[in-house]
């Protein structure tokens, strides 16, 4: 029996018409259809929180991104560009942090906005509701761009923020993540218009430019392998130099107003936990084997992937959408080699994405390829629409689902092996995909394959809820309060510079829920706690840290720091003979009772007091040591020692001190600063060199008969100027495109007029 063809009448596309199928649907079908996508995410954020209240505020976000915006805004508000937060020391670089996002508009925006809102899980649920419906436009975009009718293509961009890497990771803890994928798909839309005419250069430069800036080194990488492959696949496809180079230069473009984004980080590295992040190696965390794409379309599916949850992870993170494999056999294979060529950018693409994928783990500083994984499901979405727009068929109707029954048992066979204690479910997963999948085949025959993309879109939203219901993303849930004032309420607004001595690891990780008492929000902080409530520790979440003073209190990436971390701080530094307590400038000193049990039966070193927790609850959890003199007055600068000098501070802030020294004989000026790259000091206009005290604090040593002199420190990150200089370079090339593109259009509107003229 042969039936109608599901393209429902589109032409297969030719060297001189590009995307004909999309051509077909008018602009008002196109927004309708666009509209649909956006109103699916949304129930599918409203489905997921019906179950999960907080599934979008886990992990990195509660502990990492969001207190990183409210100090970065508060800092805005103030009138300051984020720079050096000294009291948060190693944590306190921002330009090294780089997904601080100080380079990228719309972040630095969330930042402004986000100390307005106290709900703080409202506020990460609303930005990324605000990414997700920005990146499932992006993949309805790119694949109308390549051919596929909107209905189609609605259905693609509706399933992408609910992939599964994409749900389980990105939308729950990696932020930064899914806001550089929405950015780079919306480019990828884009490029490939500019490059066919259709549009300027200024749209494709602003999409690649954010997710430059973004600050997450593998939207950075997947933004050039885009820009590569979308050159390829337009010289390929069009048989011409200049689109693909058009495309370059672009690309060009934006890395260089990137680049300001990552030097800092680079040119500082020689001092952070990233100076041995040399060599490739292969240890299979968070690697992707190709075989796991075989569970693509078994929602129930869990994966062999490593991660924190141990060697499976179990969550379906490779889940596509449960069409996109039987779908493949309802494609009329004969007729797409024709569009081979068209297609080369998406395949291209593909191919680098499975390889990265699958290994190894570790490329430098590249690491974690299952990254990566979410470009494979999003380029997939957008292959298989655009074929089933553009070769969808149900001519040899019987094969066909013999086909599409045996692709739904390898999902089921493949699913069965990475988690069979779940065969029951997969059974019953694969049973309502074919019989769904039967009601899709019924509404293409009976009415239109509209109507199969309006049943296909309706299933998303469900499935996601489903997921969410049944598995657990592989982080664990910080409990972190949910606002401002509920994080201030019950702890002790201490004032001035303060370091925990305490690790995570002793806390009650396994807490029943946010009310939990057994959890230390009352009296501790790790992570960016405390930058919620506005305090100064010098505990806070850093993913690349500073080396030497990492190891001197044993401080990991979330502020924890080890039990021997109280002898160190306050041993003796022997040039300046003050204790480290004393060298970073500390007014307090807070002990967790689980790691230092006994710690205030023993007296308190010099100049310091053992003072009552402030209130019962943070009194059952920590000791707390304070300086006998009092908080160390803001006047006196961050001087924090001399040798054989005097120094009398004029001026302080973040990025510069003035003192006036004086050093007959010569001496030293230590700072309590970190003697980060990118420090530099003049004395009375000349310049001195900067040096680090036990490789940790900054100083300078002075010359003899120094008088009354003006010392000037500052601070400025490495690579600003080359940045800021390739960043005029990359306005000054998109300027010469815009003419370029100008000049084009004006010709082609003349010879658009020439040709009216000469007709009539």
């Amino acid at each position: 029996m042969s039936l109608p063809e599901l393209t429902e009448l589109t032409l297969p596309a030719t060297d001189t018409q590009i995307a004909p199928a999309a051509l077909q649907d008018s602009r008002g079908e196109r927004l309708a259809w666009g509209a649909a996508v956006a109103a699916v995410v949304i129930l599918g954020y409203l489905l997921v929180l019906s179950v999960d209240p907080r599934f979008f505020y886990i992990d990195d976000t509660e502990s990492g991104a969001v207190p990183n915006w409210l100090q970065l805004g508060r800092i805005m508000r103030d009138g300051h560009f984020p720079s050096l937060v000294l009291d948060q020391w190693m944590a306190g670089n921002y330009p090294v942090e780089g997904q601080g996002g100080l380079w990228n508009p719309v972040q630095m925006a969330i930042n402004y906005i986000s100390p307005s809102i106290d709900n703080l899980v409202l506020l990460a649920t609303a930005v990324k509701l605000g990414f997700s419906i920005l990146l499932a436009w992006g993949v309805y975009r790119v694949a109308l761009v390549y051919g596929a009718r909107a209905h189609w293509a609605a259905v693609a961009g509706a399933s992408a923020p609910f992939v599964g890497f994409t749900l389980f990771f990105e939308n729950t803890s990696w932020v930064t993540a899914l806001m550089g994928t929405a950015w780079i798909m919306n480019a990828w839309a884009s490029s490939v218009s500019y490059a066919r005419g259709r549009s300027g250069p200024i749209v494709p430069f602003a999409f690649l430019y954010l997710a430059i800036s973004v600050g997450y080194v593998h939207a950075a990488v997947m933004a050039g392998v885009m820009i590569g492959s979308v050159a390829i696949g337009e010289r390929l496809f069009q048989r011409l130099w200049r689109p693909a180079l058009k495309v370059c230069a672009v690309g060009i473009a934006a890395a260089a107003c990137g680049a300001v984004t990552f030097l800092p980080g680079v040119l500082t590295s020689a001092v952070t936990w990233r100076s041995g992040d040399e060599g490739t190696f292969n240890d299979n965390f968070l690697t992707a084997p190709w075989s796991e794409s075989l569970t693509a379309s078994i929602p129930t599916a869990v994966t062999s992937i490593e991660s924190w949850a141990g060697e499976t992870t179990e969550s379906p993170v490779t889940y596509i959408a449960w069409f996109v494999v039987p779908a493949l056999a309802f494609i009329a294979w004969r007729r797409v080699p024709t569009a081979l060529r068209e297609l080369a950018a998406p395949l291209i693409m593909l191919a680098f994405a499975l390889i990265f994928t699958a290994g190894p783990s570790d490329i430098g500083p590249i690491r974690w390829p299952a990254r990566i994984l979410p470009f494979v499901a999003l380029i997939a979405l957008i292959l298989v629409v655009t074929l089933i727009s553009r070769y969808g068929t149900l001519d040899r109707l019987r094969p066909r689902l013999l086909a599409a029954g045996l692709l739904t048992l390898v999902l089921l066979l493949r699913a069965g092996s990475s988690g069979p204690e779940f065969f029951g479910r997969h059974v019953l997963a694969a049973l309502v995909i074919l019989l769904v999948g039967a009601l899709a085949l019924l509404l293409a025959h009976r009415f239109s394959t509209r109507a199969t993309a309006a049943l296909l879109l309706v299933t998303i939203a469900p499935v996601a809820m489903y997921q969410v219901a049944t598995y657990e993303p592989p982080f664990a849930k910080w409990w972190l309060p949910a606002s401002q004032s509920e994080a201030k309420a019950e702890f002790p607004q201490w004032q001035g510079a303060t370091l925990q001595l305490g690790s995570r690891a002793l806390t009650e990780t396994e807490a029943d829920g946010p009310d939990d008492p057994r959890l230390p929000w009352d009296s501790q902080v790790y992570g960016n706690s405390a930058k919620i409530m506005g305090l100064d520790y010098a505990n806070a979440y850093t993913p690349v840290g500073y080396l030497d003073f990492a190891n001197l209190l044993c401080f990991e990436h979330e502020g924890s720091t080890c039990k021997d971390a109280f002898r160190r701080v306050f041993e003796i530094e022997p040039y300046t003979g003050k204790t480290y307590a004393d060298l970073m400038q500390l007014d307090r000193i807070v002990l967790q009772k689980n790691q230092y049990p006994l710690a205030n039966s023993r007296p308190a070193p010099a100049g310091w007091m053992w003072v009552t927790a402030p209130t019962p609850a943070s009194a059952r959890q920590i000791y707390v040591l304070e300086r006998v003199d009092g908080l160390i007055p803001a006047t006196s600068g961050r001087v924090v020692a001399t040798v054989d000098a005097t120094a009398e501070p004029r001026s302080s802030d973040p990025d510069s001190e003035h003192v006036d020294v004086s050093a007959p004989n010569g001496g030293s000026v230590v700072f309590s600063r970190l003697a980060w790259p990118g420090y530099t000091a003049t004395l009375n206009g000349e310049e001195l060199q900067t040096k680090g005290l036990a490789d940790i604090f900054l100083y300078v040593d002075l010359p003899p008969g120094t008088e009354n002199a003006d010392l000037h420190i500052t601070f400025r990150p490495p690579g600003e100027r080359l940045g800021l200089a390739a960043m005029a370079g990359g306005v000054m090339l998109l300027a010469g495109l815009v003419v370029l593109d100008v000049r084009r259009r004006r010709n082609s509107s003349y010879l658009e007029f020439g040709a009216g003229t000469s007709n009539r």
